[in-house]
């Protein structure tokens, strides 16, 4: 079977009651091993590719995350569209806990990351001014106000290093570039359209950071995602079966550089 759709997720992403398994793959490839095994199979009627982006147990902190090994896999098993759910903390007051956000920007704060696959001899300029898919955002927005799930289309995600949350005074600072705050969109993102893959950022908000003298930690950000995950799945039940065709211009990007 050739994968047309992927997902790299968390753990509560993957549902196995809605995930009709076919076969795990174990994966090699010009970057180590992907982040898990890539569970092979049919979710929602349509052709899925999953992976854990942390690991199975957990294991790969966001700065540690195996980001090449993961697109490069997906785009081996034929896989030309990437939905990556994903938890993030809220820059503004009308992004609330609970809400998810498709996300339409991004801003790096990342300093020891990866960045590109393409490291010579053949130089290489991918056009990444709108990074995220907007037509598969119009389409999740569409389906999320059809099934009155509060989403908010557009809004930049800045990535920080991790895997610390920040400080108050960093917060602050942060409120005046973006919307959210996360720490896996970047290099993901970018090394997806290198690849010629439409992505898309399926972002839950599970807090305000700490610019609103709330105090983040983990236990806060897992109970919120708990209790907001069948948004998320239930939109994917909605969207997936809608992703056969598109007339985005994702793919060109990489062909304008000459990929």
């Amino acid at each position: 079977m050739t994968s047309r759709i992927g997902i790299i997720g968390g753990s509560g992403v993957y549902d196995p009651g809605a995930f009709d398994l076919e076969r795990r793959v174990e994966m090699d490839t010009p970057y180590g091993k992907p982040s898990g095994p890539v569970l092979v199979g049919r979710m929602y009627g349509a052709e899925v590719a999953f992976i854990p982006r942390h690991g199975e147990s957990h294991e790969h902190p966001p700065h540690k995350v195996p980001y090449h090994a993961n697109i490069w896999a997906m785009k081996e098993l034929g896989v030309d569209v990437i939905i990556s759910p994903c938890a993030v903390g809220s820059l503004k007051e009308e992004y609330r806990p609970g809400e998810l956000v498709l996300a339409d920007q991004f801003i790096d704060f990342t300093k020891t990351r990866e960045y590109t696959f393409f490291h010579g001899p053949k130089t290489v300029h991918i056009s990444i001014a709108d990074p995220f898919c907007a037509e598969i955002n119009a389409l999740f927005h569409q389906e999320a106000e059809r099934l009155g799930i509060p989403t908010h289309l557009g809004g930049a995600y800045l990535c920080i290093e991790g895997p610390r949350f920040s400080t108050k005074a960093e917060s602050r600072m942060y409120r005046n570039f973006a919307e959210i705050i996360g720490m896996t969109v970047v290099p993901e993102c970018q090394l997806a359209r290198e690849m010629g893959m439409c992505y898309c950022s399926l972002a839950m908000v599970t807090d305000y950071d700490v610019w609103k003298d709330h105090p983040v930690e983990l236990s806060i950000v897992l109970k919120t995602m708990g209790e907001n995950l069948h948004k998320v799945s239930r939109l994917l039940e909605a969207v997936l079966p809608k992703l056969s065709s598109r007339e985005c211009g994702c793919a060109s990007a990489a062909e304008q550089a000459g990929v």
